[in-house]
């Protein structure tokens, strides 16, 4: 199994998600696994504490490996994810993820999705 690829869309290529972990250089930091039919990418990444407040442009699919994360989502009480639990945040919905010890995601979203998307008021 290997992470290392020249091309996301190489073929007969496993990829193994606790290598990839090993590799990730620090917190949310994000390593891109794979690419789906040109409309969506398979991302995986740290979390370690707060990450700031934003939004995207289209949905964002959190889906936790380990550990366990909060997704703190405006207007709502917190979304609790552990292990092999998934939650998808609509598109332009104020949201950060949060976790008290260290936890690791896959994000399943569009590949122009930026890592902190948007903030919804200037500044922020």
């Amino acid at each position: 199994m290997t992470t290392r690829r020249e091309n996301l869309r190489d073929l007969a290529v496993a990829i193994s998600i606790p290598e990839a972990i090993a590799a990730l250089p620090g917190p949310f930091q994000q390593h891109n696994l794979a690419m789906v039919n040109d409309t969506t990418i398979v991302r995986l990444a740290r979390l370690e504490g707060e990450f700031p407040w934003h939004y995207h442009d289209e949905d964002e699919l959190f889906l936790c490996w380990d550990g366990s994360v909060q997704i703190h989502v405006e207007g709502q009480e917190p979304v609790a994810l552990r292990a092999g639990e998934l939650f998808v945040v609509p598109k332009g919905v104020r949201h950060r993820p949060v976790a008290e010890e260290t936890a690791h995601i896959l994000l399943i979203e569009h590949p122009d999705t930026k890592q902190y998307g948007a903030s919804a008021e200037p500044g922020s």
